[in-house]
């Protein structure tokens, strides 16, 4: 019998890849998310199954739980995302407050319902955060303080569960090109969206992080990778990014 995970925010990018990638390593994957057609398209390629799921809503993700059973081996909390990048002085505060429900409290909602079924499975738990909790930067306050929450969530979680079998581990993603982040976070507009990237060589791709969620996930269970940052080599650190082409080719 193959084991059995939840990845959240399934529908496009790294939580599409995620499901994909933990399929292909034997998991039967619940794909959650709030696009029912996106992610019932998906569960049928990987053979895996579909449950809308809002994390922000307390009965949607009751109802994830109740769909998930009695065990759980994996849960991948990736939804989440950024809305704006003003600076403090001219921020629109219903951003800060969407993205404070939506990747901190969402995700504690999520893990909260879904911890007795780990916990009898002595499963593990990885959350999905950002270099935006290594360090600040301009316009970032919000989604940094917002992903740094998140980190010292999963680091609580596994000081609480010292003592039991569940592992707690963190991947911090740096520069992912995908389809929707940039252009969710910039309101549509997808100029300010194309300039995060424009001019960087090789930015990661949301395959990049799938791969790295599917190795974390698949150490022997006495390993817990307690945090791992990943960066496209181009992106030394928040405010420092490579643009243009490599010396020699």
């Amino acid at each position: 019998m193959s084991k059995v995970c939840v990845v959240t925010g399934a529908s496009s990018g790294i939580g599409a890849s995620s499901a994909r990638a933990l399929a292909a390593a034997g998991f039967t994957v619940v794909c959650a998310a709030r696009r029912a057609d996106r992610i019932e398209a998906l569960a049928e390629e990987i053979g895996g199954r579909a449950v809308v799921c809002d994390v922000t809503s307390d009965a949607s993700v009751a109802a994830l739980a109740k769909a998930v059973g009695p065990s759980l081996d994996l849960l991948v909390n990736n939804a989440g995302g950024a809305f704006g990048q003003d600076a403090l002085e001219t921020a629109d505060l219903t951003d800060w407050t969407a993205m404070l429900e939506l990747n901190v409290v969402g995700t504690a909602r999520v893990t909260k319902a879904l911890l007795p079924a780990l916990d009898k499975a002595q499963g593990t738990i990885v959350f999905v955060t950002s270099t935006a909790a290594e360090a600040a930067y301009e316009g970032g306050g919000g989604y940094c303080g917002a992903k740094a929450a998140e980190r010292s969530m999963a680091a609580a979680l596994r000081l609480e569960l010292s003592g039991r079998p569940i592992r707690v581990c963190e991947i911090s993603p740096g520069m992912v090109q995908t389809d929707e982040f940039s252009l969710v976070r910039f309101k549509g507009d997808k100029a300010k969206a194309d300039a995060v990237y424009a001019g960087v060589p090789q930015p990661l791709v949301a395959d990049d992080i799938a791969d790295a969620i599917a190795w974390v996930a698949t150490r022997p269970a006495h390993v817990n990778i307690d945090r791992m940052v990943v960066r496209p080599i181009a992106q030394a650190a928040n405010h420092k990014v490579f643009r243009g082409e490599y010396p020699n080719g």
